[in-house]
Order: C-alpha cells, then structure tokens, then sequence
C-alpha cells in the first residue's frame, strides 16, 4: 500500500509524508535509552498535491497554530512500546484529522429565543433578586 485513504476518492501518498523514529519518554527500563520506539510523523500540509486547495484551507484553519511556519503538521506518537504500532497510530490520527476537514462546516442559522425561554429567564432573575433582597440587612420600603 503506496497511499493512505482518507475516503474513497481521497488518498494521501506515502511519499508526502515522512517518518522519523525517536526515543519514546516515559518508563521502559533498560531498552528505553537504546531503542528508538517513538514516530515523528511529518505532513506538509500547504505542499501536499493530493489535496484540493479548499481541503488544505480548512486544514490549516483547523489545526490553527498546532502547524508549523512551513506548513508541516508534526504528530508524535509514543503510547505504544513497537515502532510499527506508534506507527500505525501516528498514521491513524493523521486520517482523523484530514476527515475532519473533507466535509465543510455547516453553515449557523440565526434563531431567537421562545417566549416561554425568555419568561423563564426573567422568573429565575426576580427570583434570584428576591432571594438577595430577603438576605440584606436593610428592610425595604414598601410605600
């Protein structure tokens, strides 16, 4: 397999993306100094040909500064003790990611609130008022 599926008509070439293997922190005892278990999964997101300029767009507004000035989106991955399971994770996220971005964000249709929401609300403050009211010191004037 030369290609990840993003869907049935979008594939990302291995090619576009590079792996680099690193040492995974955290607990691991004598091997966790010595083996390189960890995955740096680097995406340029702004040079990648397999995807639509407005695909790429939502991309980089949804991952907002979590990508770099060149346009790469890094994923670490050292959950895993195998380099070909951080591997197939680091990999999984990225799919997660792209698919976020293939369907465009439904578009916010103005509503306003009910009457009966609106009563509500102004019940709850008279009520919260009166509670406040009952608590001070001062007696009201009831003139």
């Amino acid at each position: 397999m030369n290609y990840i599926v993003i869907t049935h008509t979008l594939r990302v070439p291995l090619a576009e993306i590079k792996i680099t293997f690193i040492r995974a922190p955290g607990p691991g005892g004598q091997n966790v100094n010595k083996v390189s278990t960890g995955i740096q999964l680097r995406f340029n997101v702004q040079n990648s040909s397999s995807l639509p300029e407005e695909i790429k767009m939502r991309l980089l507004k949804l991952l907002g500064k979590n990508i770099t000035l060149s346009g790469d989106l890094i994923i670490k991955a050292t959950c895993f003790r195998t380099q070909n399971r951080n591997k197939q994770d680091a990999i999984g996220r990225l799919q997660e990611i792209i698919k976020k971005s293939v369907t465009p964000p439904k578009k916010r249709k103005k509503t306003k609130p009910s009457l009966a929401s609106k009563v509500r609300r102004l019940d709850s403050k008279k009520l919260h008022g009166k509670n406040k009211s009952i608590r001070s010191d001062k007696p009201k004037n009831d003139s």
